[in-house]
């Protein structure tokens, strides 16, 4: 089977909500064994069952609050300590704390930043030296397109997935030798419960944008993750691929 995974451990943040559990479900159906980690223990238990009643594999749950620095350490340890080991970190979770500039209070910068970016930062210092020792790892972090073209009202948030592009990049060079690779995956507009919700209207406007018409659905940005987390995307690395439809045709 291409882009098997057979035999590995994942990490994956944020995964119960819309984008979290199909790329929990890509890695699992590829034979990967998840630790599950987000911030509601009880919805994580309930898509844990869900995972293993349809796919199989025998995977944990890991609750964590990920604007808690004494949690995030924490993380990598622990699922090391349950998995056995830690092949892929998926860093996925992020939150949206959305207000025009001259609007945006200091917190809602800080929020996002501390969620969306530094966490990130935290566990792939985490992840790197049991990857190095292993000399092989993956790192994947899911960014956005807005990280790269901007978003009115998403000061925080586009600045923070520009950053996390430009972090994996320079991770991706000091882990190259040691056979870690460290990549993105950019959604652009994906459908889930939350876009489900949307007027019409809006959602017709958003689809006019998409030479595709159509919104993403979370498995194209699960299958995405599940290839560049198997060997065969092994001479990948420092790269952002854009799952978009075409909305934004970026090199």
């Amino acid at each position: 089977m291409m882009f098997s995974l057979e035999g590995k451990t994942a990490l994956v943040t944020g995964a119960s909500g819309g984008i979290g559990s199909s790329i929990a479900y890509a890695l699992a159906r590829q034979g990967a064994r998840l630790a599950l980690s987000g911030s509601n223990g009880d919805k994580l238990r309930v898509f844990r069952e869900q995972l293993i009643d349809e796919v199989g594999g025998d995977h944990v749950e890991i609750t964590c609050n990920l604007s808690d620095c004494k949690q995030v350490e924490e993380l990598v340890p622990a699922t090391i300590d349950t998995l056995g080991g830690m092949d892929i970190l998926v860093n996925n979770a992020g939150i949206t704390r959305d207000n025009l500039a001259m609007r945006m209070k200091d917190e809602e910068w800080e929020q996002v930043m501390k969620v969306n970016l530094e966490a990130a930062f935290r566990l792939m210092r985490a992840a790197a030296r049991p990857m190095m020792k292993a000399r092989h790892g993956r790192i994947v972090t899911i960014t956005s397109v807005v990280g790269a073209t901007g978003n009115p009202g998403q000061m925080n948030y586009a600045a923070a997935k520009a950053g996390l592009v430009g972090m994996s990049k320079s991770l991706a060079q000091e882990l190259a030798s040691r056979g870690i690779t460290v990549n993105c995956v950019a959604p652009g507009f994906i459908r889930t419960a939350m876009t489900d919700e949307l007027p019409d209207a809006q959602k017709e406007s958003l689809n006019a944008r998409i030479p595709m018409g159509r919104m993403g659905e979370g498995e194209d940005i699960g299958s995405a993750v599940a290839y560049l987390a198997s060997d065969e995307a092994a001479y990948v690395t420092g790269q952002t691929l854009h799952v978009n439809g075409g909305m934004a045709m970026l090199g």
